[in-house]
């Protein structure tokens, strides 16, 4: 179902943008909302040449703006050589279909332009699975349009008209694959299900970044952990989780996870297509919730984030604010504006690194609880424990007395219980 993907050679699709201003809704908020659709086009590699703002009393059930806005649209975009229509607003089966006979070319909605994306951006074999269930999702009531061709060809008594045929054929199939896939996106959970499980045997506490796309996840991951995954100043330059071991000043090691960037108006099939990989936020330990405080309407992309959070049923896991892009003046003055919104929060430029330190400590004091300092006094006997206290924690010192071994060690609260309190040492 992808669709603005243009070969090499090919120009890219000339796209006209449509927003509409219902009810009461700010229209500045409007006008963003349509700046972020032209840079999901551009992300897209569509060419946008032209846009409407349409100021509505209501949705019309037939073309959303209504025939009289659509008929006058047409003429400009028709102008422009428009060869695509893109709507900032979901548009039903119906309202696609009666859209694309008015406007004599290809009209797509903002799903279906954010699918389009995740499909161009899936690496693995697990995004690609998730990509191809929330198209097919989509793509099930939207199947009759596809077929409208055929279902004026009408069958004799007791026969079903070719198209109605094709389309039942196309359903089920449909939803065999469906199935498929939710099998083997059902491996995939357990699969991760089984790491975390690993994890959680060595105490290592789970980190997981979450936040509006282009926010600066990726680049705070590569920061933190001296890694080199891959940041984009586009949206949804992150598609795949990505995971990296990284060490707090008090020595506690920890996993950092970065996730698919979230988005206002994000379909509710498509967080369900994402579950699998989604989980790594609902099991985290700690949520690093970064904001671009240089955005203008940046308090409207933190409710979108928390929006999908409780979805996800996670808006209850403890989270640190941390503010981005603090370099910039805007950012610096709006991130002590949000402060107060967060218990816990912090500053940082993950471009530069400043503030990282800072971040790094916060961590390591929201979650010192987790962690024990000790200094121990273990038989050298006791081989297996010892390679248990290198597996589990971090090894600060360690020297021969004799017959033992002294250990200075940071090791996880729960790890520490199990050892022999005879060997404590002050």
């Amino acid at each position: 179902m992808t669709l603005l993907h243009p070969t090499q050679d090919a120009a890219p699709e000339r796209a006209w943008l449509i927003a509409t201003h219902l009810g009461d809704t700010p229209r500045a908020e409007i006008e963003d909302s349509l700046r972020e659709l032209r840079a999901l086009a551009d992300t897209a590699q569509a060419l946008v040449i032209g846009k409407s703002l349409c100021r509505l009393r209501a949705v019309h059930p037939a073309t959303y703006i209504g025939r009289g806005k659509a008929v006058q649209i047409v003429a400009k975009a028709a102008a422009a050589n428009a060869d695509l229509i893109i709507f900032d607003d979901d548009l039903s089966p119906a309202q696609g279909r009666t859209l694309e006979d008015l406007f004599g070319v290809r009209v797509v909605d903002r799903t279906q332009l954010i699918l389009d994306i995740f499909a161009q951006r899936a690496l693995t074999l697990e995004g690609r699975l998730q990509i191809e269930l929330a198209q097919l999702r989509y793509l099930i009531p939207r199947l009759r349009g596809l077929w409208t061709h055929l279902e004026r060809q009408q069958g004799g008594i007791g026969l079903k008209g070719p198209g109605e045929k094709q389309l039942e054929l196309d359903r089920r199939r449909i939803e065999q694959r469906i199935g498929r896939i939710k099998v083997q996106l059902q491996s995939v959970r357990q699969r991760r299900s089984e790491l975390r499980r690993g994890r959680r045997r060595h105490g290592w506490a789970l980190l997981t970044l979450v936040g509006y796309t282009n926010a600066g996840k990726s680049t705070l991951l590569n920061r933190l952990a001296d890694a080199n995954v891959h940041a984009d100043d586009q949206l949804f330059a992150t598609l795949d989780p990505t995971t990296r071991q990284i060490q707090l000043p008090n020595h506690q090691p920890c996993l950092l996870t970065d996730t698919v960037g979230f988005i206002r108006k994000l379909p509710h099939h498509l967080v369900e297509s994402f579950k699998a990989t989604l989980e790594e936020v609902v099991e985290a330990d700690l949520l690093l919730h970064v904001i671009d405080a240089s955005q203008p309407r940046v308090d409207e992309q933190i409710d979108a984030v928390e929006t999908v959070l409780r979805e996800l049923g996670a808006d209850a896991k403890p989270v640190l604010a941390v503010f981005n892009k603090t370099d910039l003046e805007r950012g610096r003055n709006q991130a002590i504006r949000l402060a107060d919104r967060f218990q816990h929060s912090t500053a940082i430029s993950a471009s530069t690194g400043d503030g990282t330190e800072r971040l790094s400590q916060t961590i390591a004091d929201l979650l010192r609880d987790r962690v024990t300092h000790l200094r121990l006094k273990i038989p050298a006997g006791e081989g297996r424990w010892i390679a248990a206290i290198h597996s589990n924690g971090k090894v600060l010192d360690q020297k021969v007395d004799g017959k033992h071994l002294l250990v200075e060690a940071v090791v996880s609260s729960s790890f520490a219980a199990t050892l022999n309190p005879d060997w404590l040492r002050s």
